[in-house]
Order: structure tokens, then sequence, then C-alpha cells
């Protein structure tokens, strides 16, 4: 039994279980089924994440492009170009591209403000 005291722990969401929440929130327009998106990997190597934002709430919104490139393992660069978002990033940061665009989508969610 659980002390009335402490309150309950609540775990974590996951960037995986918050990006398929967000995919799941795409439903109401068939979203999933004439746009999508796609998880890649580069030749350099890398990942590559494109989201199409058409039929999105995210469609219209303007994302500031990031770039940051250190070095061949500890690179990424996000953008959204014609109601695409882009990530291409090194061979360690598929979930830093996923968290850069899940933040951005709270952010404007939330009507802009940061979370």
């Amino acid at each position: 039994m659980r002390s009335l005291d402490k309150p309950a722990r609540i775990p974590p969401v996951s960037v995986l279980q918050e990006l398929q929440r967000w995919y799941c929130a795409q439903y109401e327009c068939d979203w999933e089924n004439g746009y999508g998106l796609t998880i890649d990997t580069l030749d350099n190597p890398g990942w590559q994440v494109t989201i199409n934002l058409n039929c999105s709430l995210l469609a219209s919104k303007i994302f500031p492009e990031l770039k940051n490139i250190e070095d061949e393992q500890a690179w990424i660069r996000r953008r959204v170009k014609d109601a695409v978002s882009e990530g291409h990033g090194g061979p360690l940061l598929l979930e830093e591209i996923l968290r850069v665009f899940l933040s951005w989508a709270r952010e404007e969610a939330a009507g802009g403000v940061k979370p």
C-alpha cells in the first residue's frame, strides 16, 4: 500500500512514446494515409527523419533552422521546408533529432510558448 504522504511516481515518457502519441494525434484528417513520416539511414553514417506536416497543425508553422556540426559523429540539422520537417544527424543522434522535433511540436501546440 502506498503512503498517502508520498505522491505516486509518474514514469517519464520516452521520445519514442511521445512520437507515437504525436503520430496518433494526426489521424483526424487521414494524415497517416497521405503523408506520414520516415526514419532512414544515411551513408556517411547518420540518420534522416522526414515528417510531412501537411494536414497537421504544424503545416503552416515556422521552424527556425537548426544546424550544429561539431564533427563527423556529433552533428545535427533540422529544418522545415515546404511543410516537410527534415532532420539529419550523426549515428548516435536519432533520439536527439526526434526530441528537437517533438519539443517544437509541443511548443507550437501550447501557442508558441516553451513548455
